[in-house]
């Protein structure tokens, strides 16, 4: 690519990438409350999301050969006995990232 190319691209990237960040404010206001609908798929959506990004952390594990999926299991265990525990996304996620890379150094 030339760069005249690399930054166009860098560009329309940076345009999207602020547009989806700002549409929701812009279809709907504080002072407008959302469509049913939009609100429905606000409360039901989260949960088969998690689900997903679950399953997809999972795919390449192989639970039949060293290390046997441990260091993937025991980072999901930590999220979630750190997450009932405190409360806070960040230090359940943030840790639980970090744990997993040193369990799947060490191991």
């Amino acid at each position: 690519m030339t760069r005249a190319q690399i930054l166009m691209t860098l560009g329309v990237l940076s345009l999207a990438t602020a547009l989806t960040r700002v549409l929701p404010f812009l279809l709907f206001p504080g002072s407008k409350k959302p469509p049913e609908f939009v609100q429905y798929l606000g409360k039901v959506l989260p949960f088969p999301v998690i689900g997903m990004l679950v399953v997809y952390c999972f795919r390449n594990v192989s639970f039949s050969s060293y290390p046997f999926g441990i260091p993937e299991l025991a980072g999901l265990l930590y999220v979630v006995l750190v997450h009932r525990w405190k409360h806070n996304l960040l230090l359940s996620i943030v840790g639980g990232a970090a744990f997993y890379v040193l369990l799947s150094r060490v191991l």
